[in-house]
């Protein structure tokens, strides 16, 4: 499975983004790869599921992933992150607060995509 694509969901068009099992370096691809992706969309159109389960996110994948929230702020409509405990609660608030967005935390890939359709 491609770690950056985008499904269909209950007639939505939604971004999954699979960080599951990643390592420091595949997590550097993945979000190069999403930037790329997410600012090729329309602005405010993008619904989009980020999977952290079994990933073990240090506070350096944490900057790139700030530094990528915070430009893609303009192209994402909603998002829900998946695994969130794999990231230090603290770096969880730094991604948060540096990229003036909320990112809705669930247990399931099922719940988050499920959530983001009924946001639409």
């Amino acid at each position: 499975m491609e770690r950056v694509q985008f499904i269909e969901h209950k007639g939505k068009r939604v971004l999954i983004i699979d960080f599951q099992g990643c390592t420091a370096e595949e997590m550097y691809a993945v979000v190069d790869q999403v930037e790329e992706v997410v600012t090729a969309q329309p602005r405010g159109s993008v619904l989009l599921v980020a999977d952290f389960t079994g990933t073990k996110v240090t506070k350096d994948t944490a900057g790139r992933i700030k530094e990528a929230t915070a430009r893609d702020v303009p192209y994402v409509k909603h998002a829900a992150w998946v695994g969130v405990e794999a990231i230090p609660a603290p770096l969880f608030r730094a991604i948060e607060a540096f990229s003036t967005r909320k990112f809705v935390p669930f247990k399931t890939r099922a719940d988050a995509l499920d959530w983001l359709v009924e946001q639409n």
